[in-house]
């Protein structure tokens, strides 16, 4: 199994600036949860990157313009981002929701869905 999170954020120097100033300015309008979980205003948080840097599940992350243009599909689902799936067998199923990730508080919250939820796969 390797599991695909896709921020709701566009790749790219300027967007990270902007994303980094919006998160600062308007922390409650800022819409991709994981990214503010993952990463804090100017750098990745250090549990999650001892996390990704430790696990033996394959970890993919993709900016959603990156995703889009990788796994453009006519057949592929319409998903809402952020998103994390799960791929098994070539298959790429939900592995964790836009509204679940915005219900998560922190990054030990995350840390322990994924956990959990691996379990079930």
């Amino acid at each position: 199994m390797r599991l695909i999170f896709v921020y709701n954020a566009n790749s790219g120097k300027v967007n990270s600036i902007i994303d980094s100033v919006h998160k600062i300015v308007s922390p409650s309008t800022y819409s991709c949860a994981l990214c503010a979980i993952t990463f804090g205003n100017f750098r990745e948080n250090k549990v999650w990157k001892n996390f990704r840097e430790r696990s033996e599940t394959d970890l993919e992350f993709y900016h959603k313009d990156e995703f889009q243009r990788l796994f453009k599909s006519k057949w592929l689902a319409k998903f809402e981002f952020p998103i994390i799936l799960a791929s098994k067998n070539e298959e790429l199923q939900i592995f964790m929701t836009k509204e679940e990730l915005k219900k998560l508080e922190n990054v030990e919250s995350l840390l322990n869905e994924i956990k959990r939820r691996q379990s079930d796969y």
